[in-house]
């Protein structure tokens, strides 16, 4: 059961500079990690380890950083974070990776196209 969510608006951009800007809604701190999807993979499919992560290897950038860019220690309630990366058509996870949050839902799509 899905307790958590993360939502992508837009779910689809144009490949390129993309400029990630994530606001925490929640009561919790949370990130957003960007992983690309293996072909056939759907979200929410990914093994999640003793630990309550997922494998980040690969990642492609994160915003965790309350009020700023990059990779920190989460962002905090009611506050943003951002990042920017450079992105290839294709389909990608974005993902809350701390302990427990992606098993609780906390994953969305994030399709990539041609300009």
């Amino acid at each position: 059961m899905r307790m958590m969510r993360l939502v992508a608006r837009p779910a689809t951009v144009s490949a390129g500079v993309v400029s990630l800007w994530v606001l925490n809604t929640g009561a919790m701190a949370h990130e957003v990690v960007v992983l690309r999807l293996p072909s056939g993979q759907g979200i929410g499919e990914r093994p999640i380890g003793p630990d309550g992560k997922v494998n980040e290897a690969g990642s492609l950038g994160e915003a965790s950083r309350s009020c700023g860019t990059g990779e920190g220690d989460g962002i905090a309630p009611g506050t943003m974070a951002w990042t920017t990366l450079t992105l290839r058509p294709g389909r990608y996870e974005l993902v809350c990776n701390l302990p427990g949050h992606y098993l609780a839902g906390m994953y969305t799509e994030l399709d990539v196209t041609d300009r």
